[in-house]
């Protein structure tokens, strides 16, 4: 089961300059957190919008069968792609999605916005 990045390449922080910026933060933590994911055991990709613009840098973590989290307030910089990253592996290791906080990489603690349980299984809705 495949542990999937998400991550919003249209999010701007609150700082976000279109003088200063050709690039959203989105797609900047985007390239990052892609780099950091090669080789490794997660797999990334981009959408346009998770709809947390108060949050902004978003990103969701998700896997068929498990819990779903979407995290935000990150800055675009290796820091905090790494965390991700690193947080992302250790969904995977879970059977359930759930992460015991003592194993969180510190860079995600205090970015979690929601959990979302896994839809039920057998065709029931």
């Amino acid at each position: 089961m495949t542990t999937f990045i998400t991550i919003c390449d249209t999010c701007k922080r609150e700082d976000w300059d279109e003088t200063k910026n050709d690039r959203t933060h989105g797609e900047e933590l985007a390239e990052l957190v892609e780099a950091q994911a090669q080789g490794r055991s997660v797999e990334t990709r981009r959408v346009s919008c998770l709809m947390g613009c108060t949050h902004g840098c978003n990103i969701a973590i998700q896997a068929e069968g498990k819990l779903s989290y979407t995290l935000g307030r990150f800055e675009p910089n290796p820091e905090d792609a790494e965390a991700i990253v690193d947080y992302a592996e250790l969904h995977a290791q879970s059977d359930s999605g759930q992460v015991p906080f003592k194993q969180w990489p510190q860079g995600v603690k205090g970015h979690f916005v929601t959990r979302i349980p896994p839809l039920p299984g057998d065709g029931k809705v």
